[in-house]
């Protein structure tokens, strides 16, 4: 798994418990699923369709570092389906893993268009290939 995006747990990620609240990991998920998607899928019309049962296994306090991370599970036709981890970067601990996210490529009419992918391609060998 790759993990591509750090966040600062600050002030404003707390629960009343002053820890990380749920619902901003979530977000940061759905978020980095999507930026990946795009990025992945060279779209910027990218939707979340689904997100699996969500599996909270501990927490952050506010200064922890967390670290997001995406896998490609499969290329579907009009679809990419991801896993993901969120991960504390102080602690070594699992926070949070998502066994499946559904990420549906649209055209400009907003309908899930074919993408034509079938690989994970990185962004430094898009940029060899102009060589």
């Amino acid at each position: 798994m790759r993990f591509h995006t750090r966040k600062l747990v600050k002030a404003e990620d707390l629960n009343t418990n002053e820890t990380l609240f749920g619902g901003r990991v979530l977000a940061w998920v759905d978020e980095e699923a999507a930026l990946y998607s795009i990025i992945q899928l060279e779209n910027k019309r990218v939707v979340t369709k689904y997100m699996s049962e969500i599996n909270f296994m501990s927490s952050a306090v506010q200064g922890d570092v967390v670290e997001v991370g995406i896998e490609v599970v499969k290329f579907g036709k009009t679809s990419l389906n991801l896993n993901c981890e969120v991960r504390n970067k102080m602690t070594h601990e699992t926070i949070v893993t998502v066994d499946n996210i559904i990420m549906v490529n649209l055209g400009k009419d907003g309908k899930p268009k074919p993408h034509g992918k079938t690989k994970v391609e990185f962004v430094k060998d898009r940029l060899n290939k102009g060589n």
